[in-house]
């Protein structure tokens, strides 16, 4: 009922005239330049471009994020105790302001977009790595190694369950920042991808071709948390409570 009224409210509001009609395009206008995106296969392309660039940054920031929270969190406490400081400290930056520095050392092209979704997505899924590795019972894993368990089972069988739900946490965290950041980057000397197609649209003042970017993004990024989510609900769907 909420999504019908919005969408209703949406509709009526453009129609009604003034700014409302001259900034927003009511759905049944962007459900048509959608329409048209799909005939002419431009908007695929922005997509599998803009998804690209994403995964490429999010998957480069999970590799070094999680051994290394894992590292800081348990065998090296004292070293992280040291350098907690400093890595709070630059996960505080605004990325936004990083942008000259980042086109500075690597120009416009791929590689500093890729940079920037890299920083952007690094601290969320180490922080919350270093979190689930900190946040396990001390007693599972004493239990474990009074039973004989070596190290290799004690890491995939006591260790990684245990912080798996704070590392999916900083995962899903990290997924929703690096198209965030994409989009912004996308804007700076690109073109293609989804933050190219809405910075298009705003020079050439084509609203409709806006709110129908602005859209997609939406429910890509919508569909990149459930996506998470389900994956989530299978790999630790141990400690969801159990329904009658």
């Amino acid at each position: 009922m909420s999504i019908l009224l919005f969408l209703a409210a949406w509709e009526l509001a453009p129609r009604l005239g003034g700014l409302f009609e001259t900034f927003i395009a009511p759905p049944t206008v962007v459900v048509r330049t959608l329409a048209e995106f799909a005939e002419n296969g431009e908007l695929t392309g922005h997509i599998l471009v803009s998804l690209g660039r994403a995964s490429a940054g999010f998957v480069a920031a999970a590799l070094v994020a999680v051994p290394l929270g894992f590292l800081l969190g348990s065998g090296f406490r004292t070293f992280e105790r040291l350098v907690n400081p400093v890595l709070r400290f630059l996960g505080e930056i605004n990325p936004f302001s990083l942008f000259p520095l980042f086109i500075l050392l690597f120009g416009i092209g791929e590689l500093s977009k890729g940079a920037m979704i890299f920083w952007v997505c690094l601290w969320p899924i180490l922080f919350r790595t270093i979190t689930g590795v900190k946040g396990i019972d001390p007693l599972l894993v004493k239990s474990a190694r009074s039973m004989g368990t070596g190290i290799v089972t004690l890491f995939f069988r006591v260790i990684l369950p245990a912080a798996a739900p704070s590392i999916f946490s900083g995962l899903k965290m990290g997924s929703g920042t690096a198209f965030f950041m994409l989009i912004a980057a996308e804007m700076i000397g690109a073109s293609r991808g989804l933050g190219w197609l809405v910075w298009n649209a705003q020079v050439n003042f084509q609203i409709p071709r806006l709110f129908a970017a602005t859209v997609v993004i939406a429910l890509l990024g919508l569909s990149l948390d459930q996506l998470f989510s389900f994956v989530e609900r299978r790999v630790v769907g141990w400690r969801q409570p159990s329904h009658g």
